[in-house]
């Protein structure tokens, strides 16, 4: 029976460590908000993050700085330090009083040593370490009081510390402890190490941290943060997800099948929690057998038997077991004995996503739901379809290609709010013709009607014409282009992030030319939507 004992981290065990792969997990989720990665490393050392798995959040250093603050008012808010000298001040009066005695008994009163030591005890100084400083040569009589004047020597530069720290800082501490000597001493060691952790903090140096320093001046969790926050680039390089870039940090191919794989998760695991609905496909392609399932052969049937089960059948319907030969013995079959596997017919398939780009993405998270769809779009047909293409296209006032390798950190064009799904589907088609295959399709993911298009080669822009209404032109020159694709065979699919009416209108008349299907999705259904219909039209249908 093993045994485990926990308790509170004092910095001598070995540091908690931060796992790449939940680093890398932490920094997708910004990365699918639209930030670079430099942006999204910086965002997680300012405001933490959460470690998937783990039940655990870093905290940011805007938390740690905030406790630091809280600290130090906490220290203020206690005490206060208008008593702090009055210990050595005390102790320096019986140190001289005893020394004046002493000289007024060895000296005399009218003595020359006598009138110059009272000179220097009772000259001007403003502070308690300069009375001090100005006796610093003097001869004492009393060797007792020198040697306990020597000790307040040895604490000159510490009282000097003490009385600046009282200039710039004592008015603040207005508690109703009056602090002694050794108290403000700590309170002001403790102050200063609590404002010099938040320079540092402040101007990222952080390889000067020490477990031991964090462990004295921050809670745990705070503590723990601090060293994670510290690691955080060094685990993702090692892990091998971050590489220095010609412009900063870069993800590397590892980092972006990771990220994809995630998405993916992320959709599937969002299928397990709902119901969604299947579709069924009529394509014809190469079979895959389930070697646990069988049917009864019907005509037409591939004879793909499988022959235990068949002679099974043969046996118990009581077949006649015929003797051609002594030692030998056959079963008579017939064909309703026939067995067949069941099988999953796989068509191979071009994609194209086209994603939409325009400005209006960027709200209520539809931008970053749609691109964590395409990445994990692109990881399940890489890991599932190998022989499949898979492609994106982002389109905006324009439309281009997005390498799968750029497609973290894609982000909606700002300041560009038309919508161009007609040279979308120009580009989509051109790269379906150039990887063709029996079953294209192109998946559209938007949330307005189009509103800029071609003529020629002269761009048009088009706003709708008033509140809720459409842009003619541009929906008649995109309905054109929709017909040119469905010449070529290729369906279209639309998923709508917004149910306006107009939006709707228009992917109606689109889905009547085209024969292809149209939802609407929240974003946070979208991944459960596209990829229960691409899986089921795919690759699921029985024979």
């Amino acid at each position: 029976m093993k045994l485990h004992r926990y308790s509170r981290w004092d910095g001598t065990q070995q540091e908690f460590s931060l796992d790449g792969s939940r680093a890398l997990d932490a920094l997708s989720e910004l990365l699918m908000e639209g930030l670079d990665v430099d942006e999204a490393l910086e965002w997680m050392r300012q405001y933490g993050f959460e470690l998937g798995g783990l039940d655990l959040r870093v905290i940011g250093l805007s938390e740690v700085m905030e406790e630091l603050r809280r600290e130090i008012e906490a220290l203020e808010q206690r005490y206060r330090l208008d008593q702090a000298t009055e210990e050595l001040a005390r102790r320096l009066r019986e140190i001289l009083d005893r020394e004046e005695r002493a000289l007024r008994d060895a000296h005399g009163l009218e003595s020359a040593r006598l009138n110059e030591f009272l000179a220097r005890r009772h000259g001007d100084a403003e502070t308690l370490s300069e009375q001090i400083e100005r006796l610093r040569d003097h001869a004492f009589e009393d060797e007792d009081a020198g040697a306990d004047f020597r000790e307040l020597l040895e604490e000159l530069d510490r009282l000097r510390e003490l009385e600046r720290f009282q200039r710039e800082r004592g008015a603040r501490f207005r508690g109703p402890e009056a602090a002694d000597y050794e108290t403000a001493q700590s309170l002001r060691e403790r102050v200063e190490a609590l404002e010099r952790l938040g320079r540092d903090l402040a101007e990222g140096r952080f390889e000067s941290l020490s477990p031991e320093a964090l462990r004295e001046l921050l809670s745990e969790g705070a503590a723990r943060s601090l060293v994670m926050i510290r690691d955080l680039e060094r685990s993702l390089r090692d892990a091998g997800y971050l590489r220095a870039g010609p412009q900063g940090e870069e993800l590397t191919p590892r980092a972006i099948r990771r990220i994809g794989a995630q998405a993916l998760a992320s959709v599937y695991g969002a299928l397990r929690k709902g119901r969604p609905g299947g579709h069924d496909t009529v394509q014809r392609g190469a079979a895959q057998p389930r070697p646990d399932e069988t049917r009864p052969f019907q005509f037409g049937d591939p004879l793909d038997l499988d022959v235990v089960r068949t002679l099974l059948n043969g046996v118990k319907r009581g077949r006649s077991v015929v003797t051609p030969a002594p030692g030998e013995a056959r079963i008579a079959l017939e064909v309703d004995d026939f067995e067949v596997r069941e099988c999953d017919t796989n068509t191979q398939t071009t994609t194209v996503m086209l994603l939409d780009m325009s400005w209006s993405m960027s709200w209520a998270g539809r931008f970053p739901a749609a691109k964590r769809v395409a990445l994990a779009m692109d990881h399940l047909i890489r890991t599932r379809f190998p022989r499949d293409d898979f492609f994106v296209v982002g389109f905006s006032t324009r439309a281009r290609e997005l390498k799968i390798r750029d497609l973290p950190l894609a982000t909606w064009d700002m300041g560009d709010p038309f919508t161009n799904l007609q040279e979308g589907l120009q580009v989509a088609q051109r790269l379906i013709e150039r990887h063709p295959s029996p079953s294209p399709q192109i998946l559209v993911i938007t949330d307005g009607q189009p509103t800029a298009y071609f003529i020629g080669r002269e761009l048009h822009v088009e706003w709708p014409m008033g509140f809720g209404g459409i842009s003619p032109h541009a929906v008649a020159e995109t309905l054109k282009t929709v017909r040119r694709v469905t010449r070529r065979g290729i369906t279209i699919n639309t998923f709508m992030l917004d149910d306006a009416p107009e939006l709707v209108g228009f992917v109606e008349r689109m889905t009547e030319i085209n024969r292809g299907r149209a939802f609407f999705s929240s974003p946070r259904q979208l991944g459960t939507f596209l990829m229960v219909d691409f899986v089921a039209r795919r690759s699921t249908h029985r024979r």
